[in-house]
């Protein structure tokens, strides 16, 4: 019998950057303009130990690095197309660094590529911003898979799992998430373990009040923001037992794994979730393996992007480990229609008052999806890729703008090794940052 050759595929003909010119645009979900119910009310964060850091989020830089794209483009003229955070140092890293395992390559071979851009660049990365970048460039690879395919990213990773998708709110009023049809609702906690006995105090009235306010049974959950301590958790979910709170997120710093199991021995009742601030398999083996967690919370556009995500999903399922992603939009919809082990997906409230529903990545696509009545309904996502346009009225400066690149190195392409003086493209780039700067001002 005779066999048959797979069809050709388009390899990556070429690598684009963007960053977004402004603030509400793009995948910085914390760029945003002032008087944002996310940067300018009280949020309990790390930095709030410190008086001078209390009033706005942005005072300590949360919203410094902005938003990024990158288009990826096939041979045969398809563009993938992704958003994240990381501004010019991300476009930086993705011609300097990365894009040298991508032109040429087959983009279906995602697990390759992830590999070679995370081992890479591990002497510098394994979390934070590199692996912010690389999950960028792999939701775009996702995308043009897609789009080349003519099929939406969930088919590609498993099919659908329901026909709906179910969300929370994370917001400010939870009065507001309940009469939008959202099954429950996320508060940030205002007040760190740094203002003492009478900020513990505001605590568990402003949280008395918020339950008040919805009723009984009603979900309600608290965000903390990687800003509280062992014992401060301890007493705080200690004060609240007679307020049903469902679940208590990121209390604890990402570095203190085993603070988990302390709070969980102490609260075997209660449930405790945490993941958004960490980063690939390896991040997640330890919170995973030590069933401390009641759930995990990876955010797609920063722990390795899609490619990671499965993975990680995989191990939480061994452990009948829910996954509820953070945030992310669209790219976090396609993934958690696809699993057994994803319940229901948070929307992050993007508007100035967290009192109505907006698009997660503002107006940087034409036809995002956003829950209606509190649901998804899955036939919403039935479009090539992840489904979104870009807008044509997008303010995206390309990255040549500001990558000035010495000629003797150009953008992605490996040289001989310079004597320690020659800084051409950390100078051009400064010089373009300043320059962007200047006329943006003008």
């Amino acid at each position: 019998m005779a066999t048959t050759t797979a069809r050709g595929f388009p390899t990556i003909k070429a690598i684009r950057t963007f960053v977004v010119d402004g603030v509400g645009s793009g995948g910085d979900y914390h760029n945003v303009k002032g008087g944002h119910w996310l940067i300018d009310t009280p949020i309990s964060t790390p930095m709030s130990r410190w008086e001078k850091y209390r009033a706005s989020r942005t005072s300590w830089g949360i919203n410094v690095l902005g938003s990024f794209c990158v288009e990826i483009e096939g041979s045969d003229g398809t563009v993938g197309f992704a958003t994240g955070f990381g501004g010019p140092p991300a476009c930086w890293l993705v011609h300097q660094h990365f894009e040298r395992f991508l032109i040429g390559a087959d983009p279906r071979d995602t697990n390759h590529l992830f590999e070679q851009m995370y081992r890479g660049s591990m002497f510098y990365g394994r979390k934070g911003l590199p692996v912010a970048v690389i999950s960028v460039i792999d939701l775009a690879l996702w995308d043009l898979l897609g789009k080349i395919r003519n099929e939406p990213v969930y088919k590609m990773i498993g099919g659908a799992t329901r026909d709906r998708l179910d969300f929370y709110c994370t917001g400010p009023e939870p009065v507001a998430a309940k009469a939008m049809g959202f099954w429950g609702a996320k508060v940030p906690l205002p007040y760190c373990p740094e203002e003492g006995h009478k900020g513990l105090k505001k605590n568990v009235e402003f949280l008395r009040k918020h339950r008040e306010s919805v009723g009984p049974d009603f979900p309600l959950m608290v965000d903390c923001y990687m800003s509280l301590n062992v014992p401060y958790t301890i007493e705080i979910a200690t004060a609240c037992l007679d307020l049903n709170i469902n679940w208590w997120e990121e209390c604890l710093s990402p570095d203190d794994t085993d603070g988990f199991a302390l709070i969980k021995r102490a609260h075997p009742q209660l449930k405790f979730t945490t993941g958004e601030h960490e980063y690939s398999r390896y991040g997640f083996r330890k919170l995973i393996e030590g069933r401390n967690l009641d759930i995990i919370q990876p955010d797609v556009m920063w722990l390795g992007g899609l490619t990671e995500l499965l993975k990680v999903a995989a191990m939480a399922s061994a452990y009948d480990i829910p996954v509820v992603p953070h945030a992310s939009g669209p790219y976090s919809y396609h993934f958690v229609v696809s699993q057994t082990n994803c319940p229901f997906q948070e929307y992050l409230a993007n508007s100035p008052d967290g009192k109505s529903v907006l698009p997660v990545f503002g107006d940087l696509f034409l036809d995002e999806p956003i829950p209606t009545k509190g649901y998804l309904d899955v036939s919403q996502l039935n479009k090539p890729g992840f489904g979104l346009t870009l807008n044509p009225a997008a303010r995206l400066i390309p990255a040549q703008y500001l990558l000035t690149p010495n000629p003797e190195r150009p953008l992605g392409k490996a040289v001989e090794q310079k004597k320690p003086e020659d800084h051409g493209l950390v100078n051009g780039l400064v010089d373009g940052v300043n320059g962007l700067t200047t006329s943006l001002e003008c």
